[in-house]
C-alpha cells in the first residue's frame, strides 16, 4: 500500500479519536447536567444539543465558517495566540467531527444517567460522598454500558463526517484530507481503484463499531 492510501485512514483516525475524547467529555458533564434538572427553557436547551443531527453538513460548515473564520472574534483569538488561523487545518477537522458527534455522546449520556436509581447516589452522599465522587465512583461506572455505548457511536460519526469537515477544514493531502473528502477526491479524478479501497475500509471499520457499540448495549 502506497503511502497516498495510509494517511487519510491515519488522518482520520486521528481526528476522530482526538474529537471523540472532546465529545466523550463534554457529552458526560452535559448529560449528567442535563438529566436530572428541571428548569425553563430545558427543551429548548436540549433541541439545541441534538441540532447538529438533523441540520445539512453545510449549514453546521457554514457556521463553524462564521464563529471560527478569521474576521470573528474567536478565529481572531485563536491566530493571536497560535499565529496561524483554525481553518484549514487538522484541528478544524477536529472541531467539525466534535460538533456533529456530540449529540450521539450526549444523548447516550444522558440517558444512562437518567436510569441511575437516585437512592443510591443519595445513600453515597449521605455517607459524605461530595458532588464529583458520586459523579465518578457512582453515576459513571453505573451508566457505563450506555457512555461506551455513545462514545463507539460518536467516534464512527466523527469518522464519516464529510460536508462540514471539507467546507471548515478543507482537502489538503496529508494535512486536512480524511478518508470521506479522499473518497470524494478519487471519484472525482476517476480514480475507482483508491476509491473502492477507502470504501471497503469505511465500511468494515463502521460494522466492527456498530457491532461494539450493539454489544455495549
Amino acid at each position: 500500500m502506497t503511502m497516498e492510501f495510509w494517511l487519510p485512514i491515519a488522518l482520520s483516525m486521528k481526528v476522530s479519536l482526538t474529537a471523540g475524547i472532546i465529545v466523550l467529555v463534554a457529552g458526560l458533564f452535559a448529560g449528567k447536567w442535563m438529566s436530572r434538572r428541571r428548569f425553563r427553557g430545558k427543551t429548548i436547551l436540549e433541541t439545541f444539543f441534538m441540532l447538529p443531527l438533523v441540520l445539512p453538513p453545510s449549514v453546521i460548515g457554514f457556521f463553524l465558517i462564521i464563529l471560527f473564520g478569521k474576521n470573528s472574534p474567536i478565529g481572531k483569538a485563536i491566530e493571536a495566540l497560535f499565529h496561524h488561523p483554525v481553518m484549514f487545518t487538522w484541528w478544524a477537522a477536529v472541531i467539525a467531527s466534535a460538533v456533529v458527534s456530540f449529540p450521539l455522546m450526549y444523548q447516550s449520556a444522558k440517558s444512562g444517567f437518567e436510569s441511575v436509581d437516585e437512592a443510591v447516589e443519595g445513600a453515597a452522599r449521605l455517607d459524605g460522598a461530595n458532588e464529583f465522587q458520586v459523579f465518578f465512583y457512582i453515576s459513571i461506572p453505573l451508566s457505563m454500558k450506555a457512555i461506551v455505548s455513545g462514545a463507539i457511536l460518536s467516534f464512527a460519526r466523527g469518522l464519516g463526517e464529510f460536508g462540514a469537515t471539507l467546507m471548515f477544514a478543507g482537502n489538503i493531502p496529508g494535512k486536512t484530507e480524511t478518508i470521506p473528502t479522499a473518497i470524494f477526491v478519487a471519484i472525482e479524478s476517476g480514480n475507482m481503484t483508491m476509491a473502492w479501497m477507502w470504501v471497503l475500509v469505511t465500511i468494515v471499520l463502521s460494522f466492527l463499531l456498530l457491532l461494539c457499540s450493539t454489544i455495549f448495549k
